[in-house]
């Protein structure tokens, strides 16, 4: 009797574990910041819990070799066609079809073999799974985001055929608000489903499982249960308040994972770390086309020193200095101070963020002197009247100028021009093809598709939009069989509309940044990869260098006033505050002048307002290789 008890004390300590899974197909080269920061919360509240990450996607990538992994995980219906097929084998012909359709632009997909990546990933899956004891675990919750749908469905569906009394419980942005309610009602191998921030009700979740007590007894708020689900309760969110008073993310279980690799398959990742949860610009009603921020309420960030006290702490301890910022959006009233606290760090840190338009100068200034190499930003169209549609709340002036700005710091923007967007109309396109002159000193932006995100402002009012139907997008067909799409609601959403004459009629757009990419990469080759719109200051004159493509180079001179007004409108500046700069000047010369500049594309104008385009010759090179 004496050994039986005993035996099941020991019993007891074993299954208190739980696994946080994160599956293909996030970026191989940095860890989950969902799984990191769930651990790091769980194991502070309940220090004799015993929780393993397991970045699945990690080991798929050695598996399948990096460059392919990373080919495939920067194309979503790629991404998610590949599971799918292990899913639904059924669908391989049509799947196997759709797989280099939709990685028809990508070369290293157009030589994959299907068949062949299809065994490769069964085989990886199920060793992953073979080699875990799931008997001993009480939950095991899945992250599921962007290009990671089927992935999680595979492992969850393989997982519960082999031990089905496991709970299994998913979160993550592809679970917020109606899209986890979908889930839960078309997988029956899902237990349980979190909507929004994860850490308080995977928290509660794993105390109520703890315990031995039934879900159907009780309410976790942010947590949908299936005991429940014939009674669904209202959405609920479950957040924390002050974010200093989480930990910092707990990233062992993937460096540890790392370490197993072989030499030749050994690298150095980057940290994601965050400053804030959720936009502080859905104040005033968010982008138009945005549906990131369904599993938050409200906006809220760490103090600056919380954050200069993790990243100097977490680069330590795992010894690499790549950082990215995982916020949708930085907060714009902490960053310069932030970042002077990193400069502060005296580390050689390499970091990456993702900002607004209208950040200050002095902001950029401090974000690349701590190590800011790459940002993105949010620009999506070069026309004004384009981004009042697209709520953007800013202007096409603004987006000119911070491009202008990461030039001369010598930060990359990878910033995308979003083509397509509902409602855009011939105007948009000419200003914006007129606007493209005026850019092409400045690295070039992607073009990137309008795509319908499930419940994004233009989603809750299509009709504003010119759009008469909204539904799961059609490519989930092929990737689903019928009775799982007609009772999923899906993070892609498809829609009727005008996209035929909105994709002939940004064509003129696609071609004209095609050669822009071309122009510019010729320009920005060479030993010294100067920048293309350049001026130097002889402190009484100024010349300006414009080397220009398949053309002569230019030079221009300006002297006296002329050289002071081109300094002054190094940041944009109204024809009024010109005048009060220099008083003496009159109006009609002021005019003369600026309307010059702007015909050479040495200066641009935006509702009255001048912006300097040549960048100083005393710039930093571009951190990234060319387009």
């Amino acid at each position: 009797m004496i050994f039986l008890t005993f035996c099941e004390t020991i019993r007891i300590k074993v299954m208190k574990k739980i696994a946080l899974i994160s599956a293909p197909w996030p970026f191989y080269n940095r860890p989950s910041i969902q799984l990191g920061s769930l651990k790091g919360f769980l194991r502070t509240r309940i220090p004799d819990l015993r929780i393993d990450a397991f970045h699945l996607y990690l080991e798929a990538a050695e598996a399948i070799g990096y460059e392919l992994y990373q080919g495939i995980s920067e194309k979503t219906w790629v991404a998610e066609s590949l599971y799918a097929a292990l899913l639904f084998p059924e669908r391989s012909e049509q799947i196997r079809t759709f797989f280099y359709r939709k990685g028809a632009g990508k070369s290293i997909i157009k030589k994959a073999d299907f068949d062949s990546l299809i065994v490769q990933l069964k085989d990886i899956s199920a060793t992953l799974i073979s080699n875990t004891d799931w008997t001993d675990y009480i939950l095991a919750g899945f992250s599921v985001c962007l290009c990671q749908l089927t992935s999680s469905l595979y492992f969850i569906q393989k997982i519960k055929q082999r031990f089905p009394k496991l709970s299994i419980a998913v979160g993550g942005s592809a679970c917020a608000g109606d899209l986890g309610k979908g889930l839960l009602r078309a997988v029956p191998e899902i237990d349980f489903v979190v909507n929004g921030e994860g850490e308080l009700p995977l928290y509660e979740l794993v105390r109520l499982l703890q315990n031995g007590s039934e879900m159907k007894d009780h309410t976790i708020p942010g947590v949908l249960s299936r005991n429940a689900e014939k009674d669904i309760p209202p959405l609920s969110h479950n957040q924390i308040r002050n974010l200093d008073e989480l930990p910092a993310p707990d990233y062992d279980d993937y460096f540890a994972v790392l370490k197993r690799f072989p030499p030749n398959k050994t690298f150095f990742p980057t940290l994601p770390i965050e400053v804030s949860r959720g936009c502080w610009w859905n104040k005033k009603g968010g982008c138009a086309f945005c549906n990131l921020n369904l599993q938050w309420r409200g906006y809220r960030s760490k103090s600056e020193q919380r954050v200069v006290t993790a990243v100097d702490r977490m680069t330590s301890r795992y010894q690499t200095l790549s950082v990215t910022f995982m916020d949708n959006l930085l907060p714009v009233n902490k960053s310069e101070r932030i970042f002077k606290g990193l400069e502060g760090l005296q580390k050689d840190l390499h970091l990456f963020g993702e900002i607004r338009a209208s950040i200050p100068f002095s902001t950029l200034e401090a974000m690349r002197n701590a190590g800011m190499r790459e940002v993105q930003i949010g620009i999506e169209a070069l026309s004004s009247p384009l981004l009042n549609k697209m709520n953007k709340g800013t202007t096409a002036i603004e987006n000119i100028e911070v491009m202008r700005h990461c030039e001369e710091l010598g930060i990359v923007n990878i910033s995308n021009l979003i083509l397509y967007f509902p409602g855009s109309d011939e105007q948009d396109v000419n200003e914006t093809l007129q606007n493209l002159d005026f850019v092409l000193p400045f690295y070039p932006l992607k073009t990137s598709g309008f795509w319908l995100g499930f419940e994004s402002p233009v989603w809750n009012n299509a009709k504003e939009f010119g759009i008469s139907a909204a539904f799961n997008h059609p490519h989930y067909k092929t990737l689903f069989p019928p009775e799982i799409h007609k009772a999923s609601q899906f993070m892609v959403q498809g829609y009727r509309g005008s996209l035929q004459e909105q994709k002939k009629l940004w064509r003129p757009v696609i071609k004209k940044v095609n050669e822009w990419k071309k122009a510019y990469c010729a320009l920005r080759k060479g030993p010294t990869c100067a920048p293309i719109l350049t001026y130097e200051d002889g402190k009484d004159f100024l010349i300006i260098r414009q080397r220009q493509y398949k053309a002569e180079n230019l030079t221009h001179r300006l002297t006296g006033t002329s050289r002071k007004i081109y300094l002054f409108c190094r940041t944009r500046q109204s024809v009024a505050r010109i005048l009060e700069e220099f008083p003496r000047l009159q109006e009609e010369q002021l005019l003369s002048f600026l309307a010059m500049m702007v015909g050479k594309r040495l200066m641009f104008e935006g509702g009255r307002k001048y912006l300097s385009l040549a960048v100083s010759s005393k710039t930093l090179p571009l951190s990234l290789n060319h387009p």
